[in-house]
């Protein structure tokens, strides 16, 4: 029975502190990472010489304050002339030119406010009939794909877990996809979850008579 109580306290212990240690080191790696764009300035300008000791998350911060003075010179009409003059330049160099492009089209699909990567979160039947998993409705098959698929077909992207930034892009019948009522970010977290932390079920609305 002492046995018993013991390790359930362990156990009770490790849930509280093993999501937290991995939220400490993940969070560590982070800012580490981009502390190492400390190194692109003189030595002269580094927190150690300027003020005689290290300053941690100093990278970070410049790291952020990089990118928000890209996208402010971009913004204007100077800027967009730069930045239409270097994607020119990168398309005449070989094997550059396909990566760069490749990486662009995504991360224009991810982060651009006019677009929205994933619109729904879907129900589908993968890897096999009466196996489910959640999807993402991602848009319409497009190109010569369409003209070789009878009928009407989505695109969705089925990602992995707890992963969801690796997973599998399929074409299925519209039928054979049911929209759930729940977003995108809730249907993530469910994901990365692997399935522990559940959205809240939503009541639907009585129809009035």
């Amino acid at each position: 029975m002492r046995g018993q109580l013991i390790r359930r306290y362990f156990v009770t212990g490790l849930l509280i502190w093993v999501p937290l240690a991995i939220t400490l080191w993940v969070l560590s790696l982070i800012v580490g990472t981009m502390d190492q764009s400390l190194r692109l300035l003189p030595v002269a300008l580094h927190p150690k010489q300027l003020f005689g000791f290290d300053i941690p998350g100093a990278g970070v911060i410049l790291t952020l304050l990089a990118i928000m003075l890209t996208g402010v010179a971009a913004a204007n009409f100077i800027g967009q002339r730069l930045v239409i003059w270097w994607e020119l330049l990168l398309a005449r160099i070989p094997v550059v030119n396909s990566i760069y492009n490749s990486v662009k089209q995504v991360s224009d699909t991810l982060f651009s406010s006019s677009g929205n990567a994933f619109r729904k979160a879907l129900l589908v039947q993968y890897p096999r009939e009466g196996a489910w998993t959640i999807a993402f409705l991602t848009g319409r098959p497009g190109g010569d794909v369409a003209n070789h698929l009878d009928g009407d077909y989505v695109s969705v992207y089925v990602p992995t877990t707890p992963n969801p930034t690796s997973g599998f892009f399929l074409m299925m019948p519209k039928d054979d996809v049911i929209e759930l009522d729940m977003s995108v970010d809730e249907a993530l977290k469910y994901i990365i979850s692997m399935g522990v932390v559940a959205p809240p079920v939503k009541t639907r609305a009585a129809p009035k008579p």
